[in-house]
């Protein structure tokens, strides 16, 4: 009996790895052990699956508890990789210390000299920070990340230096950030579990979270003509639960996913990175399944 209750102590040791502690912009989304409630919200708890997880065609995955840091699973989370539009969320964590989101930005022509996905935004015209930030993380619009990033810290290479100063800052300890919206750059890399680091920041930030979960927004641009942005993040439509985060893609990268979600007071954020097309939904969708649908013990 002793030697069993060893065995299995050991066994919830063993994925009880917490991630560096991280800031957000609001209060937490769950208080801390020694806190109280800052607003009313259901108090989330921590929890291990039972069951084996789901194998998946990522070449880099993690699973992650966003309240306490638990890394539930982890596959090659410390390979360094290009991960595309996910580094995204670092972006949005510099905009969210970088002042007022509210704002106003007026575009320069040297913001629209970026493809493939963009808002096709014109020299001139001028939007708060606010809905540049709101399309970056629906739409992942990379005219709109170079924008900011101009705006923010007057060229996209000082904008760089903020966000790997906001990596360090935050215990990403194995990336490099070279521009704001993850197109390929050589020497730009990061891994599974740094994207889960920041991931768990913007998880955190009621602002970033909010613009997140939105399954579509409009935009309206300068001259009137409005658009309707469907979110990158199939899953916000087919797993009820969903609630974010960014998608990515690019041929280095392949198929990139950071999804969350909380169902039943528990939570989970999972990162999978170079899938495929046939595949990146289903990894994501099974690991975030797993985290939160199947029998869960106490730690």
């Amino acid at each position: 009996m002793f030697r069993k209750a060893t065995l299995r102590t050991f066994g919830l040791l063993a994925v009880s790895i917490l991630l560096p502690a991280c800031g957000d912009d609001s209060p937490p989304r769950q208080p801390l052990a020694q806190g109280m409630p800052q607003r009313a919200e259901p108090i989330l708890t921590t929890t291990i699956p039972t069951t084996p997880p789901p194998q998946v065609v990522a070449e880099s995955a993690i699973v992650i508890d966003p309240v306490s840091g638990r890394v539930l699973y982890a596959k090659n989370a410390d390979q360094r990789r290009p991960v595309a539009s996910t580094q995204k969320l670092v972006t949005a964590l510099v905009i969210m210390d970088s002042g007022s989101i509210d704002k106003p930005v007026t575009i320069d022509v040297d913001d629209t000299r970026c493809e493939p996905t963009k808002l096709y935004l014109k020299p001139g015209e001028v939007h708060p920070r606010r809905e540049l930030l709101k399309v970056l993380m629906v739409k992942s619009a990379n005219d709109a990340g170079r924008a900011l990033a101009r705006d923010v810290a007057g060229s996209q290479e000082n904008f760089s230096a903020l966000m790997n100063r906001k990596a360090a800052s935050l215990g990403m300890r194995n990336s490099h950030f070279l521009n704001p919206h993850g197109l390929p750059a050589e020497g730009q890399f990061s891994t599974a579990r740094d994207i889960a680091i920041a991931s768990r920041a913007a998880w955190r930030s009621q602002t970033i979270h909010s613009f997140t979960s939105l399954k579509k927004t409009t935009f309206r641009h300068s001259d009137g003509r409005v658009k309707t942005l469907e979110n990158t993040n199939r899953l916000l439509k087919t797993i009820p639960y969903c609630d974010g985060l960014k998608t990515g893609t690019t041929n280095l990268a392949g198929r990139c996913l950071v999804s969350s979600g909380t169902l039943n007071g528990r939570s989970a954020i999972v990162v999978a990175l170079k899938s495929n097309s046939a595949n990146i939904w289903k990894d994501s969708e099974k690991l975030l399944r797993w985290a939160l649908e199947r029998p869960a013990a106490q730690p």
